[in-house]
């Protein structure tokens, strides 16, 4: 318990060591791999989670590992301008991405970098601004409504100061999230400025220092900024990602995956729709990958109709089921037992007396003498059912207490 509660200041004060000490090629190494996996695993808890208040800890943890990576990012850039390398993952990366073009490799990398601040970045921005002010306006009525069910008996203290918590919780949350994801957007900004800055200082420093050529400058300098800045923009195109799930998730009983399977491949109609238009689309386009694509759209529709047609099936026999249960049910004859305290029978010829369409006013004089007993004796007599007997006399009427 001792190191799990230091364990988050240890990390912090390391992240910040490693803006000043220079790190070693292997410890940096580790360090860029499980920055990588960290940013996976935040990616996959975003699309799993069910509601956004089961990450609440996100605004926190996107500064911190904005600020890791910005460490990282530092740390390599030193060992690329002071050294001329910077560990196997960053020249991996350099190399595999670019297939040791530098051109191929620097277009790629500018096109993630392209796509993280003015897509993904700038779209969570905008998303979390929106929802943090929706969430604050309408934080007064969810009170109001918690009050209103508290009052009226629906939920009892505790699950209104619950209630009330979770409001609290999410107009915490969505504000939180709303400066944080300012770090992500400032994180790309940093991202460019940082590769512009190692490349021009890689290459004053191995023409300078060094003696190399352009050539030769460019090759490793180059090489090695495009590995530095596509490993720490892969994670970060990941937390923007991340980001721009948790803001834009609504609450809901199942994860990402069940949602889109469910709301989006649900209705066997738009996929034979689909699968129609993709067969049209063959003739003109190429025939193999619409011909396959339409293939597989059609055979879920067909699979689709004949799991609801089951499903229909199995709701009608549950029906049914319920229906013959309630007929074998034994009767229910408590409720035949019921009597009347006071109870006026009369045969069809008073019936007039009693009914208001033929001006009959008998009910408001029997009301009118409960209201006179109760104020002058004082007495409570109970409600008079008045009912018509077909077996009495037609000018005859019982009294029955």
């Amino acid at each position: 318990m001792r190191m799990r509660d230091a364990s988050v200041p240890i990390i912090i004060v390391g992240i910040v060591l490693a803006f000043i000490i220079p790190l070693p090629e292997v410890l940096l190494d580790v360090l860029l791999a499980i920055n990588l996996i960290v940013s996976i695993i935040i990616l996959l808890n975003t699309v799993y989670m069910k509601e956004p208040l089961q990450l609440s800890i996100f605004p926190s943890l996107l500064v911190i590992t904005t600020m890791f990576r910005l460490a990282l990012n530092v740390s390599a850039s030193r060992m690329i301008i002071g050294k001329g390398e910077a560990g196997d993952v960053i020249e991996g990366f350099g190399r595999f991405v670019g297939g040791n073009d530098l051109v191929v490799g620097f277009i790629i990398f500018a096109l993630i970098m392209v796509v993280n601040f003015l897509v993904i970045t700038r779209g969570s921005e905008r998303v979390a601004e929106v929802a943090a002010r929706f969430t604050l306006d309408a934080m007064p009525g969810k009170q109001m409504a918690i009050d209103a069910d508290l009052n009226s008996g629906l939920i009892n203290e505790a699950e209104a100061k619950e209630r009330r918590k979770k409001v609290q919780r999410e107009a915490d949350f969505y504000g939180a999230m709303d400066g944080a994801s300012k770090f992500v957007k400032n994180d790309a900004i940093a991202g460019i400025i940082i590769t512009v800055l190692n490349i021009a200082g890689g290459l004053i420093m191995g023409m300078v220092s060094r003696g190399e050529t352009l050539e030769e400058a460019l090759s490793t300098y180059t090489i090695l900024t495009i590995g530095n800045g596509l490993v720490s923009q892969i994670p970060a195109l990941m937390i923007s990602s991340a980001t721009s799930f948790i803001v834009t998730r609504a609450s809901s009983d199942f994860d990402m995956s069940q949602d889109l399977i469910k709301q989006v491949f649900s209705n066997p109609k738009v996929l034979y729709l689909a699968a129609a238009l993709s067969l049209i689309l063959a003739f003109f386009l190429p025939t193999i990958p619409f011909l396959l694509l339409a293939a597989v759209l059609a055979f879920l529709a067909y699979t689709l109709t004949k799991q609801q047609i089951e499903v229909q099936k199995q709701e009608e026999v549950k029906v049914e089921e319920n229906e013959v249960e309630e007929i074998r049910k034994p009767e229910n004859v408590v409720t035949l037992l019921q009597v009347d305290p006071i109870e006026l029978e009369f045969g069809y010829g008073i019936i007039p007396l009693a009914d208001v369409n033929q001006g009959g006013d008998l009910l408001d004089r029997v009301v009118m003498i409960r209201r006179q007993l109760a104020l002058e004796l004082g007495m409570i007599v109970p409600i008079i059912r008045l009912r018509d007997n077909i077996q009495l006399a037609p000018n005859e009427y019982q009294i029955k207490i």
